[in-house]
């Protein structure tokens, strides 16, 4: 979302730019890998994104979750942990715990390995007043926060997608790479890529910037304007093979 998908009210609605899909499926068959790292589950990564049984993504790898998750086009079945026991006394106590603090009217996302707290189109303000203690109420249970544009998500520590992009390069011997991220979740990949080109690795980064949240644009190679302007550069890419 932000990048490869517009974000919109409805996390669930949040489809890939159709222009984006079809230029990473024109790419797919010349790269030497296309990965999608994403916060989102790697079951709704797939869903929104359309890219089963398309030319072009029998390589694809995605990375869900933040790299928790991993789903190989090759081999079709997902890889992930099981639900932290952490997750499931959030799940158990967070409907309470929010109407306690008269938010109940925020939409709650479980996504299995994390519990997201909406506020797009609800109450946008509120993200503000909940920060606080959200992030007392994950360190209590040993939880990490990651912060959004309009929401905040509580999910078990230990992958970022920094990880998860070290890991990749590592497996694929990329010598170069192209990281596209909008929000404040890519910033551990931007690191990774900063580090990849200190080890010789050549590197590109690029923003799907926004007015929300512009912590990126600083750091990137290539400022874009939102996810038509992302799908707009990957067609320029493919039209150059």
């Amino acid at each position: 979302d932000g990048t490869l998908a517009h974000i919109v009210d409805d996390p669930s609605q949040a489809y890939a730019h159709e222009h984006s899909v079809a230029a990473l499926g024109r790419l797919g068959g010349v790269l030497g890998q296309i990965a999608i790292v994403t916060g989102r589950p790697v079951r709704q990564a797939l869903e929104l994104g359309g890219f089963v049984g398309r030319p072009g993504f029998e390589k694809l790898i995605i990375c869900g979750q933040y790299g928790a998750e991993r789903w190989h086009a090759d081999a079709g079945h997902v890889g992930s942990p099981d639900r932290p026991e952490a997750i499931v006394k959030l799940a158990a106590l967070l409907p309470g715990w929010l109407a306690e603090r008269g938010a109940d009217h925020v939409r709650l996302e479980d996504k299995g390995l994390a519990l997201a707290i909406h506020t797009r189109g609800i109450d946008p303000g509120l993200l503000d007043t909940l920060a606080g203690p959200l992030r007392e109420l994950a360190g209590e249970l040993g939880l990490g926060v990651e912060p959004g544009r309009q929401v905040i998500e509580l999910r078990a520590q230990g992958m970022d997608k920094g990880q998860a992009m070290r890991a990749l390069v590592a497996e694929t011997g990329a010598r170069q790479v192209i990281f596209a991220g909008d929000d404040l979740g890519d910033l551990p990949a931007f690191d990774a890529v900063d580090e990849l080109r200190r080890d010789g690795v050549a590197g590109l980064l690029i923003v799907s910037a926004s007015t929300e949240q512009d912590a990126l644009v600083s750091r990137a190679d290539v400022v874009l304007d939102g996810p038509d302007e992302v799908a707009t550069w990957l067609e320029a890419l493919a039209d150059e093979f």
